[in-house]
């Protein structure tokens, strides 16, 4: 996350109001409910997992063993259980 300084982007007035509260500290500003982005979605994290996740359900359909799968993908078998058995 990159901080910005407050006196480049607050108009003067928020800027003291602000600085009544809180001064020389820094403050998490979070974004509004409906534009918060889920985990994953900025990085990529969460479309790598989920090609992973059907990768593996996919082996499986054609006929990869658990054990084979935990070799692969170095997850446990609990974990790829986990993946091969969740409703997509």
């Amino acid at each position: 996350m990159k901080y910005v300084n407050a006196d480049n982007i607050f108009p003067e007035e928020l800027l003291q109001e602000i600085q009544k509260y809180i001064h020389g500290r820094m403050v998490y500003v979070p974004a509004p409910e409906g534009q918060r982005k889920k985990w994953g979605e900025n990085s990529g994290s969460r479309k790598h997992l989920s090609h992973r996740n059907e990768a593996i359900r996919q082996q499986y359909i054609d006929g990869a063993t658990i054990d084979e799968l935990s070799d692969q993908f170095c997850l446990s078998n609990d974990s790829i259980k986990k993946i091969i058995y969740s409703k997509i």
